[in-house]
């Protein structure tokens, strides 16, 4: 295993702006950015052994500090929307920014995801690990927060990914990757015809803001149905009220477990190139959302523009405004508690359909 380290600059505030790449013997690889603990790039192999990269997002890495559609960031506070931006914890109110129409995103306009973290290589040169401490009051949220996320590259194309925190004060909490994936390599086109499986029964409907009504629903005899594989176009032009609202998938399925056990959540397969991505995690639930308003998002790595449906994002996480509904897996870190949530990537190939 190799690592390397490149440094861009420096951010406005005098950081510097570094990224990594881990190549293992095959010469397979990530590459990773201390802007928001990103994953810039995944290179694997497909049936042939042409290596690609399956990971969009930007030639120049300083472009993560403007990244609308959060390629391949770590987001929080809180990933994913709580209504309104406002929430209640041990009796006090909380009003979060609001950024995305009605209700807050991904932990607000200047979170986590847009700021430098602290890198390091770890002992074995096949991980590096990103720590970022988030100050009391940062986008509203209380507690003196301290996040790593450590990225570990093997010989066999596994990436994982843990996620840990620590905070002084009771708050809430969502981590996730918000990497999307075209396994067909970076901008070669729709991923309507990638075949997706998920591990879940029910999903959450949604309001015309995207936030959840209520309690799951099941996805037997919907266009939600991914519990056998399926491409991911086949219904997504249905005329589905839920559909409508996303224009598109963008929404989070309920894996089985929310007890923190490491289970398969995803099964992602491009069957020209026959690159295929399996997905494991300790979160409660995913969320799929298949790029529905990637246009005008500037250019990708090898020039060709980010374009709608040409990449689908696979974020393991908690349910989506848990703070607003008790009935949810619990989002909440308390002083002296650990959160830790481990999100498995496992790229491989099927040689079942010829050759590209």
């Amino acid at each position: 295993m190799e690592i390397t380290q490149f440094i861009h600059g420096y951010s406005p505030r005098g950081e510097a702006i570094v990224s990594y790449k881990i190549t293992n013997k095959k010469g397979s690889y990530i590459q990773l950015c201390n802007i928001g603990a990103t994953v810039t790039g995944i290179g694997v192999p497909d049936r042939n052994g042409l290596v690609e990269d399956v990971v969009p997002g930007y030639n120049n890495v300083m472009q993560y500090f403007q990244d609308p559609p959060y390629f391949g960031k770590t987001v929080g506070r809180y990933a994913n929307r709580i209504a309104r931006g406002s929430f209640s914890l041990e009796g006090k109110q909380y009003q979060l920014a609001v950024n995305n129409g009605p209700n807050h995103l991904h932990g607000g306009p200047q979170s986590m995801c847009v700021q430098v973290w602290v890198s390091r290589i770890e002992d074995g040169d096949d991980a590096v690990s990103f720590t970022y401490a988030s100050p009391h009051g940062e986008e509203n949220y209380p507690g003196n927060m301290q996040v790593t996320a450590t990225f570990r590259w093997s010989e066999d194309d596994i990436l994982t990914l843990e996620l840990r925190a620590i905070t002084d004060q009771s708050t809430i909490i969502n981590l996730t990757s918000h990497t999307y994936f075209n396994l067909a390599g970076e901008g070669n086109g729709s991923i309507h015809n990638h075949i997706l499986q998920l591990n879940a029964q029910h999903y959450l409907p949604v309001d015309p803001t995207s936030i959840p009504l209520g309690d799951p629903a099941p996805v037997r005899g919907t266009p939600f149905d991914f519990t056998l594989p399926k491409p991911i176009g086949r219904d997504i032009a249905m005329d589905h009220e839920q559909l409508r609202i996303g224009n598109g998938y963008d929404h989070c399925w309920c894996l089985p477990s929310a007890e923190g056990i490491l289970q398969q959540a995803a099964f992602l397969k491009d069957p020209v190139s026959g690159r295929t991505l399996t997905l494991h995690t300790t979160q409660p639930g995913i969320q799929v959302y298949t790029g529905n308003w990637l246009d005008g998002n500037g250019k990708g790595k090898n020039g060709i523009p980010h374009r709608n449906r040409h990449a689908v994002a696979l974020e393991c996480q908690n349910y989506p405004d848990s703070p607003n509904h008790p009935q949810y897996p619990d989002c909440i870190l308390r002083p002296g508690e650990l959160y830790l949530q481990k999100i498995v990537y496992a790229f491989g190939t099927d040689q079942s359909t010829g050759g590209r």
